[in-house]
């Protein structure tokens, strides 16, 4: 008795290695920051796989290999797709906001009008959603690892496979229908256009590893083949450990994954940061090296088109096309180019632009100020229009007493001026207070510190009206603030606070931080040597 406890717990030592070795190998994944592709993941999906059912099967664990290997398989994809996405759960909350709004667009004008309010309700719980869905798919995938209770891991895998399959296959499907036109009316559909997608990706790994839309529906359509498996047979599926174990093991992740996700939005910025505007990187070169990689795009030739049939008629090189298009008239063909791939695939810093009050571009003066940039991103000013009030204008206006008379050397009037008072509705504005808060609290005595200290310091925000702005900098008892304004999801994608800390130099980000963990002017010159800087 007692030599085979001990030949059980050798057993569960080795697979508790054994998995310790293929989480710690997940984790690493994530630092292999862009050199990874869906193909390089699945074959090292596919290796860990072989290697778990091989040990299991060691280990006298295994019912059924092929559906071992498929139950290590779905469990690390997921683990891993959980963990990616947990690293930043706003970002997947975004992507949410994104389809609730394609949504109510989409039921809207058809017979489901009644679905359409219901969407933006949704969108205000995004984050939550959010959290939800990265947990279940991390705890879903040590579920099927260690075979925690088959026929409910079956069910609820193949639950969402089904869940994200919709997803996917809408957001590629969204690719044949024209602006203007319902998703619904498959009668006005056209060619796939890439541009007609209002969700771009489905965020399967977040801003880690982006696929092409098309991609992740054949991905999602692939993993229905071990849903259907886990749910005709779940009898086979192999169970690790014991069942008390097995269930600690799925509890222990829910409460580590809840507690990350949290974690990485709620009181700190990622700790694992994938998107483009991550510390170290030189905003202004970036850019510049994708523009140039753009502009050096060529046209190596068209695909002639039939209109009517769709077909392509032919394939001609640019001399080819010079030659010959006249035999190809375009109320019969259409002129499809062909380009080269640019060098530099683009990212959201291309469309790195922000403008002042005025309309006016600064960007150029941004990135090129030789100095440190304490700018604070705010990609939403927590407010709304409560109510108007009338606000009285005075100006003076000239009046002409007497006729003028026309001297040698100029023409002499008689004025006077008397004051004109008009009236106007001007809107007030009401903010949230904790959203006041921080500001007051965290964010204005650190920037006024800066300001002391011969430091720009400026507020980035979404385009809103110069009234909004005017009355948030007064109510925050900042009314000297400087307001840049640029697109919302460029904004979001820079930092994931609202409002978060980005500290720049030459174009360069130095330092990023969550409104939470923002340090002292103090603590912020000592580390990146503001003070020497401010006096150069």
């Amino acid at each position: 008795m007692a030599q085979e406890s001990t030949s059980n717990g050798t057993r569960n030592a080795l697979i508790g290695l054994s998995l310790l070795i293929g989480l710690v190998g997940i984790n690493a994944l994530a630092f292999y920051i862009g050199k990874l592709t869906l193909m390089n993941l699945v074959i090292g999906v596919a290796v860990m796989a072989a290697l778990f059912t091989g040990a299991s099967s060691v280990m006298g664990r295994v019912r059924s290999i092929p559906m071992s290997l498929l139950q290590h398989f779905s469990g690390i994809l997921f683990v891993f797709s959980g963990w990616v996405k947990a690293a930043d759960p706003m970002g997947t909350a975004f992507k949410m906001e994104q389809y609730f709004a394609e949504f109510e667009s989409t039921f809207s004008d058809t017979a489901l009008s009644f679905l359409a309010p219901m969407f933006p309700w949704f969108s205000s719980f995004s984050v939550g959603f959010s959290v939800f869905m990265i947990v279940l798919e991390i705890v879903l995938g040590l579920a099927l690892i260690v075979g925690w209770k088959p026929k409910i891991t079956s069910w609820l895998f193949a639950g969402i496979i089904f869940f994200f399959t919709f997803l996917t296959g809408f957001t590629y499907l969204t690719g044949y229908v024209p602006e203007g036109v319902n998703f619904f009316a498959f009668g006005q559909w056209e060619d796939w256009v890439e541009t007609n997608m209002k969700v771009t990706d489905c965020g399967c790994f977040g801003d880690f590893l982006v696929l092409k839309p098309f991609t992740s529906f054949m991905k999602d359509i692939f993993l229905l083949v071990p849903s259907v498996a886990f749910l005709v047979a779940n009898s086979k599926m192999h169970q690790l450990f014991t069942p008390r174990k097995r269930t600690f093991a799925v509890g222990g992740a829910l409460a580590i994954s809840i507690w990350y996700c949290l974690s990485n939005f709620l009181w700190n910025i990622p700790g694992q940061d994938f998107r483009p505007f991550r510390i170290g990187t030189d905003i202004a070169a970036t850019k510049q090296a994708e523009m140039d990689a753009a502009a050096n795009v060529q046209l190596t030739g068209y695909h002639i088109v039939n209109k009517e049939s769709e077909e392509i008629v032919a394939e001609l090189s640019v001399d080819e096309f010079i030659a010959r298009y006249t035999e190809f008239p375009q109320d019969q063909f259409e002129y499809v180019q062909l380009k080269t791939e640019p060098e530099i695939e683009a990212t959201k810093i291309s469309d790195f632009e922000l403008q002042d009050a005025r309309g006016e571009d600064r960007t150029d003066q941004l990135l090129g100020y030789n100095g440190n940039i304490f700018s604070i991103v705010a990609y939403k000013i927590k407010g709304d229009v409560s109510g108007e009030r009338t606000v009285y204008d005075t100006t003076q206006q000239m009046m002409i007493d007497t006729i003028p008379v026309q001297s040698e050397t100029l023409i002499e009037l008689d004025t006077s001026y008397v004051e004109k008072i008009t009236e106007r509705q001007e809107p007030i504005y009401s903010f949230d207070a904790n959203y006041l808060k921080k500001w007051k609290d965290n964010i204005i005595p650190l920037l006024d510190e800066a300001r002391a200290s011969g430091h720009q310091a400026i507020v980035l925000t979404a385009f809103a009206e110069d009234a909004k702005l005017k009355a948030f900098a007064e109510q925050i008892g900042a009314e000297n603030l400087t307001f840049l304004r640029g697109d919302d999801i460029m904004l979001k994608t820079i930092i994931r606070s609202n409002p978060g800390l980005v500290l720049l130099r030459k174009g360069k980000v130095l330092g990023k931080y969550h409104y939470r963990q923002l340090p002292s002017f103090t603590e912020l010159a000592n580390e990146y040597g503001l003070e020497v800087l401010a006096e150069d």
